[in-house]
């Protein structure tokens, strides 16, 4: 039995040991302080949770019939210090955490640029089926399913979807934020450490969802500059046309570089589909006069 209990545990440690909660292995700062608060509200739960767990092992066994020094008080109800405690402890908590909530749900704010005075590194993100597309405007460049951004700088995303709404998420740098068509999102990150992290869609959005997936490379300035390089020196251009080429649908679509890119794709990207909401509202409000 003992050496099924230990293969048993080792079997575990092996199958968690390939597991990497991205939460706590933070690389930037959006994301550190995410884990911060995770772990302070952990921390404050556990101060109710932990106390009950042991109560419910030393009550039924100081209480159990065996136990003739137990005081039998069948009459017992109501206890004014018990009271005060079991209620006192929680209210103070929902407290805490309420003004928690309150603090960083400002600070962590997507749309509030960092307290960095470096120019943030600008990149207009479309969700297409099912890939992403990362245009660098100042650059005039543009990939699919690769991000390079460099170390120490911050990176101002605009966000929107050609395709069903998505959700963008590089869990090792900051939280998710949505991809909606005919809208425009936005996301302030910054990464700390030099390193590969891996970014998605969190948001399921068909059968190619599973393979929605891009490689994150932070370097130093060089690094990027030298990659910037590498894109340039691709044979494809974003032009309009090559854009309606990339929005058809494609599965586990390989990495790709743009040497330029139409300055219009990301406005025409939004656009599209509030003409598409113009029309429909104006059909409506046809039909009602009409009517």
């Amino acid at each position: 039995m003992k050496k099924l209990r230990t293969l048993f545990l080792v079997g575990v440690v092996l199958l968690l040991s390939g597991c990497k909660f991205a939460l706590l292995d933070p690389q930037g700062q959006i994301a550190a302080t995410e884990k911060h608060l995770f772990l302070v509200a952990v921390g404050l739960m556990l101060l109710v949770v932990v106390p009950v767990i042991i109560l419910s092992f030393i009550i039924p066994w100081r209480y159990r019939a065996k136990n003739t020094k137990a005081t039998y008080a069948p009459n017992w109800s109501h206890s004014t210090v018990l009271e005060t405690i079991w209620w006192a402890i929680p209210c103070v908590i929902i407290g805490i955490l309420a003004y928690l909530t309150w603090v960083y749900t400002h600070s962590l704010d997507p749309y509030r640029p960092l307290d960095n005075p470096k120019k943030p590194l600008e990149i207009e993100a479309i969700a297409l089926n099912w890939k992403w597309l990362f245009i660098y405007p100042e650059q005039n460049i543009a990939s699919v399913n690769y991000l390079n951004i460099p170390v120490g700088q911050p990176v101002r995303f605009y966000i929107t979807s050609d395709a069903p709404m998505n959700s963008l998420e590089i869990p090792q740098l900051a939280g998710q934020i949505y991809a909606m068509t005919g809208m425009q999102t936005k996301l302030n990150i910054i990464a700390n450490r030099v390193g590969t992290y891996t970014g998605f869609s969190s948001n399921f959005s068909g059968d190619g969802f599973s393979g929605m997936n891009f490689t994150v490379g932070v370097g130093t300035q060089q690094e990027f500059d030298e990659w910037v390089a590498k894109v340039k020196s691709s044979n494809k251009s974003l032009s309009l046309l090559a854009y309606n080429q990339l929005t058809k649908d494609s599965e586990n679509n390989p990495v790709e570089y743009f040497s330029s890119a139409d300055k219009d794709v990301f406005k025409i990207a939004i656009m599209k589909y509030m003409g598409m909401e113009m029309h429909g509202m104006a059909c409506n409000g046809a039909m009602l006069a009409h009517n």
